[in-house]
């Protein structure tokens, strides 16, 4: 059985201006701060002899992988990414780069953010507009109810409490 793998589904191509900085930071970060670091590393461990059982310098060389790997990402997403730094015509309908107040089904209220693939954060605020819940909001207002089908097959109903839209 062969390795391949089917292709993975391509993000949407639009971020925040905030988001852009950030991944461009990062990119300049790793490529300029701590990849010359890790070489040097590397090449110190390499100047003591036998690589074969170094494991500083088999350590090295895999964290260069990586960073040479994440840093292949970063550059060609950032060149093919559209930075969307204008408010929409229409602020009452949900679009990308919304700040949306729901009320759950537990009468619960949580405030998201509908933001590209690449912003998305632990903490649940930023939500990718490639998520369900996004696209159950995209086109919606105040008062009207998302419907949002989950992965065990229930449906959870939210209510839009309020939309806006902050400029960075």
């Amino acid at each position: 059985m062969g390795r391949w793998r089917p292709p993975a589904v391509q993000g949407s191509k639009y971020i925040t201006r905030k988001g852009f900085d950030r991944l461009n930071s990062e990119l300049r970060f790793l490529w300029k701060e701590k990849r010359p670091m890790i070489t040097q590393a590397v090449r110190e461990a390499a100047a003591q002899g036998d690589r074969s059982d170094n494991a500083e310098y088999t350590e090295g060389k895999r964290l260069l992988r990586e960073i040479d790997r994440r840093v292949r990402f970063l550059a060609r997403r950032l060149e093919d990414i559209n930075i969307i730094e204008h408010l929409p015509e229409n602020t009452d309908i949900i679009v990308f780069g919304a700040w949306v107040t729901l009320l759950d089904e537990n009468d619960q209220t949580k405030r998201i953010r509908i933001v590209g693939p690449d912003e998305i954060d632990g903490s649940g605020s930023m939500v990718s507009m490639d998520a369900p819940l996004a696209k159950a909001l995209f086109k919606k207002s105040v008062g009207d109810e998302g419907e949002l089908h989950k992965p065990d097959g229930s449906i959870s109903y939210l209510e839009i409490l309020a939309i806006e839209y902050i400029k960075e």
